[in-house]
């Protein structure tokens, strides 16, 4: 099996980070706590991998933009336009072009990445999405190579420079909406069940329910692809309900509006039978027919910090990994209505 610098960390009882420092020698760090890493190492019989630190050194002013596979799929979601415009424009301000990376399949992009690493192609990686047990983040840490999370990290969450909302907040945020609005059969439909958004908005949901006594039926919750062809599938779900509920938490805009255009199809209005509140107030939110009611996440904004933060990992190696979170707010429009059902009962 080979040995890596987690292992390394994990045994001396440091950050992956001060290995590396060790290994560069930086005087930051105490000859006390070099001579115990270096111990380690030996005793672990760990060799770094010069290769890889060669490539960090070897500047390309060129930042990978790791997009998740199916490319096609990913440029019809405004979500990658805007955080790409978000890392477009702090990266030409420091005169860093970008290379696109990603794949038809997980393996593709993953084999992506490592040939453009050891090409010697970038100096650093951003990727774009975040999604549990991720072989293209455990390649980057085990090969020291310096990269940013769009997204919260699954493991290793001290050791990952990462970019994201508190998206388990903003789940609660709209869920308590909805059932001010005196909802209570609550629908939540999200996407791929494996991508971390995915995961913390399904448990900020499924926590303010049950703060608030009520019931989600595994039925209610619906994992899709983010298209027409997945919003259909969701719809579809729904109905075979015993009882359609009054409402919907969707976790993109994009599926949103497959739903909502769907739903019309069988003849079910949008907000008078079922209201909708969806994620990432994408452009065409506010032009939609009726305007979507959505959580603006500022897209652009988890872009650029991106950038910043690659940009700084790349021409100062020996900063500590940090977490930003980027603020979020619900921007009310025409997809929620109060729960008439609820009113009539109660009259």
């Amino acid at each position: 099996m080979t040995i890596t610098i987690k292992d390394v960390a994990k045994k001396a009882n440091v950050a992956p980070s001060t290995v590396s420092r060790v290994i560069s020698n930086n005087p930051r760090i105490s000859e006390k706590t070099k001579r115990k890493v270096r111990k380690v190492m030996d005793e672990l019989n760990y060799h770094p991998n010069l290769n890889a630190r060669s490539l960090a050194n070897r500047s390309t002013k060129s930042i990978g933009l790791v997009l998740p596979p199916a490319l096609d799929t990913s440029f019809h979601n405004p979500f990658f336009a805007e955080v790409i415009r978000g890392v477009t424009a702090y990266s030409n301000q420091k005169d860093y072009s970008l290379y696109f990376i990603t794949g038809n399949n997980e393996e593709e992009v993953e084999q992506t990445v490592i040939k453009t690493i050891r090409g010697r192609r970038v100096d650093g990686i951003i990727l774009l999405y975040s999604k549990e047990n991720d072989k293209i983040i455990d390649y980057l840490n085990e090969n020291n190579f310096p990269f940013v999370l769009v997204g919260k990290p699954y493991h290793s969450i001290d050791d990952i420079t990462y970019i994201d909302n508190d998206n388990y907040a903003a789940a609660r945020d709209v869920t308590n909406y909805l059932i001010d609005h005196g909802h209570r059969q609550i629908a939540f439909v999200g996407g791929d069940s494996s991508l971390l958004v995915t995961q913390n908005r399904l448990r900020g949901f499924q926590d303010t329910m049950q703060l608030n006594g009520l019931s989600v039926n595994k039925e209610e919750i619906i994992f899709t692809s983010f298209t027409r062809d997945g919003g259909r599938k969701a719809v579809n779900q729904l109905l075979e309900l015993k009882e359609l509920p009054t409402a919907i938490v969707v976790t993109d805009d994009v599926l949103a509006l497959g739903i909502i255009s769907v739903l019309s199809e069988h003849n079910i209005s949008v907000p008078n039978n079922l209201s909708i509140i969806s994620f990432n107030n994408a452009i065409f939110a506010e032009l939609a027919n009726p305007p979507l009611t959505s959580v603006d996440i500022n897209i652009y904004q988890l872009g650029n910090e991106a950038a910043k933060n690659i940009i700084s990992k790349i021409e100062e190696p020996d900063g500590t990994e940090k977490s930003i979170i980027v603020p979020y707010k619900i921007v009310v429009r025409g997809t929620c209505v109060k729960n008439e059902r609820l009113t009539l009962v109660s009259s």
